[in-house]
């Protein structure tokens, strides 16, 4: 996952010292997401910030081919350990995307954005619509403005928060979704609910 100060060692301390820290079940997202994808005949998916792939095995066990990418490589190693090799899991940053030539029709990335400055929120989505073949569908879920959490911890930012310990969160809302996606063939957001309140926000190509 991510990124800026919390950086790679935080990711990798996380998930050396938590392991499986979310279990094993998908997320809410990732079922809907599985779904859509389903009806609409997606086939070949990217998921940037993969962790240890308990969303992706959904996709995996349902016919798809995933390539993950992975900030941390003690994730990478637990998801190597539950689901073998069936993934292709590229080790490094989403900021450093792409690290191949491939397009994909689908692409899924479930709550990494909002981790990301806007600098980066705006590479991320750019090179993931870049990475999508024509008539293909880039899903994102991110925290909402909803959530208890939006406003505390020290402000970095407009809607831009750092707590839990060196995290920081970008919280969205309609207006900031038509902002930073607007261009790149939005078409429906949805409100899930994980831990937190989340946006599903799906774009298609062309």
């Amino acid at each position: 996952m991510s990124i800026e100060n919390e950086g790679p060692e935080f990711w990798e301390k996380s998930f050396i010292e938590k392991q499986e820290m979310w279990g094993f079940e998908p997320a809410n997202s990732a079922i809907l997401t599985k779904d859509f994808f389903l009806k609409n005949s997606i086939s070949n998916i990217l998921i940037p910030g993969i962790g240890y792939g308990r969303n992706a095995q959904l996709f995996v066990e349902n016919g798809m081919r995933v390539t993950g990418i992975e900030i941390s490589k003690t994730a990478i190693e637990i998801a190597r350990k539950h689901y073998g090799k069936d993934m292709t899991i590229y080790h490094g940053s989403v900021t450093d995307m792409p690290f191949d030539n491939a397009q994909f029709d689908g692409i899924f990335c479930y709550a990494l954005i909002h981790l990301l400055s806007s600098d980066e929120r705006e590479k991320l989505i750019r090179d993931c619509y870049n990475q999508l073949a024509e008539g293909g569908y880039m899903v994102f879920s991110a925290i909402s403005k909803e959530a208890p959490t939006y406003g505390q911890g020290k402000r970095i930012g407009k809607d831009r928060y750092e707590m839990f310990g060196g995290v920081n969160l970008f919280f969205y809302d309609s207006e900031s979704i038509e902002a930073e996606f607007g261009n790149f063939g939005l078409f429906e957001v949805t409100k899930v609910t994980e831990n937190y309140p989340f946006f599903l926000i799906k774009c298609k190509k062309g």
